[in-house]
């Protein structure tokens, strides 16, 4: 779990941060007791208020946009989603020496995919599948862009800068990782309508209970676009044996699925590239990641 700042732009909290902002803005609750939760997560912090609250805020200024976000389209997508989902329940303002919004939400218990895998695999393939799926058909009237919904292209400025000095490193095949980011690049774009996609389908942000995959968290890069980054999760948390359950369950053509995997691609070279000295649980999700989908090249999509 991460021990120093991930960013150099990270605000300090703290547990008597947050109860001094819950005592000043939501009183009702002033009452309950504050933990700071255990989380691998780059944007946002979580602390539990009490046993059945969460309050989440914003670790930098780049993520202080998902707070109105959600709060906005969680209530509209919650409904049609056959996993439980975060319920917003109020939204803080800055004060109390904290710059940015915040928010309160009910905690959905559960152990994330991080520090728990699920113990049926296939079973939280074809349920992952089946909520992105579900999410993909949701009316997209006014939503906003994804920051992963339009074309993987965008990441190449890092992608590169990760393949050279991962490869430098000796901790990756760089030709290969080259090459398959070149046919990555070459695939043909979504021509769709955009459609509804969570945006960060890590284990992370996936919560199991009694070994199945329980409910889906973090939709601080929810909106909508191209559906391809939330195939992701097909080499960020699946096997070689399960990742076919997924994609029946998703039901994404053959572009889409090819395009999936570039997204993993780009996300483990990048994230592995910039968090391997502060955040080393995400690092190794990366590089993990980043194996899956290399030894998936020599399979046909």
């Amino acid at each position: 779990m991460t021990t120093v700042k991930m960013h150099a732009d990270e605000v300090d909290m703290d547990e008597a941060l947050v109860g001094r902002l819950i005592a000043a803005q939501f009183p009702q609750w002033a009452d309950l007791p504050v933990v700071k939760v255990r989380s691998a997560g780059t944007d946002n912090a979580m602390f539990r208020l009490g046993s059945e609250l969460a309050v989440r805020l914003p670790r930098i200024p780049d993520s202080v946009g998902q707070v109105a976000k959600e709060n906005r389209w969680l209530p509209h997508l919650a409904p049609h989603l056959p996993l439980p989902v975060p319920v917003p329940l109020g939204e803080g303002v800055p004060g109390e020496g904290f710059a940015f919004p915040w928010s309160v939400y009910g905690w959905l218990d559960g152990e994330n995919l991080f520090d728990e895998p699920p113990a049926d695999l296939r079973d939280a393939a074809v349920r992952l599948g089946d909520f992105v799926s579900a999410l993909r058909r949701i009316d997209t009237t006014g939503g906003p862009r994804s920051f992963r919904g339009g074309p993987v292209a965008t990441r190449d400025d890092g992608v590169r800068a990760a393949i050279r000095d991962l490869g430098a490193d000796g901790t990756l095949d760089a030709d290969a990782a080259t090459a398959l980011w070149e046919e990555t690049l070459r695939l043909p774009q979504w021509q769709d309508a955009p459609v509804w996609l969570h945006g960060d389908l890590l284990p992370g942000n996936l919560l199991a209970q009694d070994g199945r995959l329980a409910a889906v968290i973090d939709f601080g890069g929810v909106g909508i676009g191209d559906p391809a980054c939330d195939m992701m999760a097909a080499w960020t948390l699946l096997t070689p044996e399960t990742r076919p359950l997924f994609r029946e369950a998703a039901a994404v053509d053959d572009a889409t699925w090819a395009r999936g995997r570039g997204w993993a691609l780009a996300f483990g070279l990048t994230a592995e590239h910039y968090y391997r000295q502060t955040n080393p649980t995400l690092a190794a999700v990366a590089h993990r990641t980043v194996s899956q989908a290399l030894s998936d090249r020599a399979q046909p999509i």
